[in-house]
């Protein structure tokens, strides 16, 4: 399990090491939210086209091989701005990033269901997020460092290593797994499947969950810079975000394992806490950008291994890979939308509106469904009489 947990604090790192210092890539402040969208949404773009893909392939030849080249072309997207350092290429080289993640990020998720019995999966997916979320952690903090001390060139140089190593370390370390016989789909079944509440419900949250982790990690450097924080500082404010959802998940995991937790209470809360993370952003300097990270934190903590694992629960295992980059397909929507649509709102009127309109869709989805569960109670007889 080791250099699947590796892989995921792969994506994490790189997705977020370099996400949380691009805040300064121009100083005309309308033109920097733009190009800091547009960069963000980038990564994402490449993973939303191609997840799918490569979650089929990895159903069909196998979830190692498609790990393996996907951590091959990650390092080597990284390379290639070391090697061209101008801003065009730094364009191509996160949309490779991008790219070679929508490899190695699916087939690490179908691996992890495939390799653990299913009354582990709450904890298997909670020690993955933790681990992937100490990317997200060490990602604004070390990058931000690494970039004050070489650029960005430097920082894509550490991760064009770190893609190599973790490579070599899996195609030494993770054992093969046979693709599994199964029944042909059509396209109608597919449409079908992925239709179905049990897919729909936590892809959505998923979304939902990571929209708000993108939104915090690009977004709240630039409220802290507001409030005259520097660089490193900003990174580290960031960072208590993802250690939070650090903390969080293999406690949610656990806890879902153990019958203490269901997945529609958990993910229910964590949307809520997520909604008053982003609210809370709207407050100036420090006072806002500290409890945003970490209710943000909190709340994504809680819902990524609960709809993770109430995904691999309801998925047939010779369809884990397509089912995966499907939910992956839906997490990626929401980490390329968030951006854009706070930086939208953001050029059009200001930061904080653009906030606002995020914590206004994070927390729809629970009201709702609280709405409609007390409508449920409402009309039931009353049989005590």
């Amino acid at each position: 399990m080791w250099p699947l947990y590796a892989a995921g604090f792969t994506t994490a790192f790189g997705a977020h090491g370099i996400a949380a210092n691009l805040g300064g890539f121009s100083d005309d402040a309308v033109t920097s939210l733009l190009v800091l969208g547009g960069l963000l949404a980038l990564y994402d773009g490449a993973e939303v086209l191609l997840k799918p893909v490569f979650g089929t392939l990895a159903d069909r030849i196998g979830a190692r091989p498609v790990l393996l080249g996907g951590l091959i072309a990650f390092a080597a997207a990284s390379a290639l701005y070391v090697l061209v350092d101008s801003p065009g290429w730094l364009w191509a080289a996160r949309l490779g990033q991008g790219a070679a993640a929508s490899a190695f990020s699916p087939s690490a998720s179908a691996l992890v269901a495939r390799l653990n019995p299913a009354a582990r999966h709450g904890r298997a997916y909670g020690s993955y997020g933790f681990y992937k979320s100490i990317g997200y952690t060490l990602g604004p903090l070390l990058g931000g460092v690494l970039v004050w001390a070489g650029g960005l060139r430097l920082l894509f140089a550490v991760l064009a290593v770190l893609g190599a190593a973790v490579a070599g370390w899996a195609a030494l370390a993770v054992p093969s797994v046979e693709p599994l016989p199964k029944a042909r789909q059509t396209l109608l079944d597919l449409v079908r499947r992925l239709a179905d509440p049990a897919f729909l419900a936590p892809t959505a949250a998923l979304a939902a969950a990571t929209a708000a982790l993108s939104v915090g990690v690009g977004f709240l450097p630039v409220s802290g810079r507001a409030a005259h924080l520097g660089t490193v500082a900003t990174g580290a404010a960031v960072s208590v975000l993802a250690a939070c959802a650090a903390v969080v998940q293999p406690k949610a995991g656990r806890a879902l394992d153990e019958g203490r937790l269901t997945t529609r209470t958990g993910i229910a809360a964590g949307l809520l806490i997520t909604a008053a993370g982003s609210a809370c952003a709207m407050l100036p300097g420090l006072a806002g950008v500290l409890p945003a990270a970490a209710l943000i934190g909190v709340g994504t903590g809680l819902i990524t291994p609960l709809g993770f694992a109430a995904l691999a629960a309801g998925t047939p295992p010779e369809r884990l890979g397509q089912t995966m980059g499907a939910a992956e397909l839906g997490r990626e929507l929401g980490d390329a939308g968030g951006p854009l649509l706070v930086a939208g709102i953001a050029t059009l009127a200001t930061l904080t509106y653009g906030y606002a309109a995020l914590a206004a869709l994070l927390a729809v989805g629970p009201v709702i469904a609280l709405l409609r569960r007390g409508a449920r109670t409402t009309d039931v007889p009353d049989t005590m009489t």
